[in-house]
């Protein structure tokens, strides 16, 4: 029976301690990816804002316009 000082039963702990610390990276790398598309999602949810607030001062100036012309008289 192989004990922990085996040279392959130590070769084997060192591939699964390599395959853990390569999944850890890759969990780490796939953490900043989900962090930096909330950030680009919370940006674009800001740009939304901005454009939707453009757009109504942009309406509220229109139906003033509008509000002009029609008390012109013909």
């Amino acid at each position: 029976m192989p004990t922990p000082t085996d040279p392959p039963a130590l070769e084997a702990t060192e591939r699964i301690l390599q395959e853990i610390a390569s999944v850890g990276r890759r969990l780490e790398a796939t953490d900043l990816k989900i962090t930096d598309l909330t950030m680009t999602s919370s940006s674009i949810r800001a740009d939304i804002a901005g454009f939707k607030d453009t757009a109504d001062a942009l309406d509220q100036r229109l139906t003033a316009v509008e509000d002009q012309m029609t008390s012109l008289p013909d």
